[in-house]
């Protein structure tokens, strides 16, 4: 479980075709050492597992991990290449400040960005979403994109936007989108479940 509050901005440097899936090399700023064989790390929002973990040659942490076709089916990974930059995010600790949302790290979907307005040090972002998915997006609620826990300030039938604050950013790749790119989208968790109660009746 994550909260959608990025912690680092990684770098891909190394990518691997599997059989089945994808391995790919993150470099951080994370202690390696604090990071556990197994541990769950989102990475531009999608949960993925830590398989080996180390030093690079420049003295940067560095984590592998895999990815399923499923996930390359269903994310912007496939889109992914070595030099790229993912926002990450280490899992929730019991006990740990909840400063974003209740976030899964299981993509639900990937969106559009349709349009960008930089306005002073913000920048207004307008997203299309898969039709699908358009009906858990709500004004005023939370989303979770490219695994960054943003609100919504306005709907539109498919679209949406999201006004980032210069902090976000900042700290995250957000500062470099730009209309066109695709992002991975995580509805709320909660307005899933409101939803499959209405429908249910």
């Amino acid at each position: 479980m994550f909260t959608g509050i990025v912690t680092d901005v990684g770098e891909i440097v190394d990518l691997q075709p599997r059989a089945a899936g994808i391995r790919l090399r993150i470099a951080n700023r994370y202690d390696p050492a604090g990071i556990d064989m197994g541990a769950s790390i989102a990475h531009a929002g999608i949960c993925l597992t830590v398989v080996d973990k180390g030093h690079l040659a420049d003295g940067r942490g560095f984590i592998d991990v895999e990815a399923s076709p499923e996930t390359l089916a269903v994310t912007t990974m496939a889109d992914w290449a070595v030099g790229g930059r993912i926002n990450l995010e280490r899992s929730l600790c019991l006990g740990q400040e909840l400063g974003g949302h209740m976030v899964t790290g299981h993509v639900d979907g990937v969106a559009e960005i349709v349009s960008r307005v930089d306005e002073a040090d913000m920048a207004r972002f307008v997203f299309r979403a898969p039709r699908a998915l358009a009906r858990f997006i709500a004004q005023k609620g939370s989303v979770a994109l490219n695994g960054t826990s943003l609100t919504v300030n306005e709907v539109d039938g498919d679209r949406f936007g999201v006004m980032m604050i210069p902090h976000t950013l900042a700290v995250t790749t957000w500062g470099a989108a730009k209309a066109g790119d695709r992002v991975n989208l995580e509805v709320d968790l909660m307005a899933r479940y409101v939803a499959r109660l209405a429908e249910a009746g």
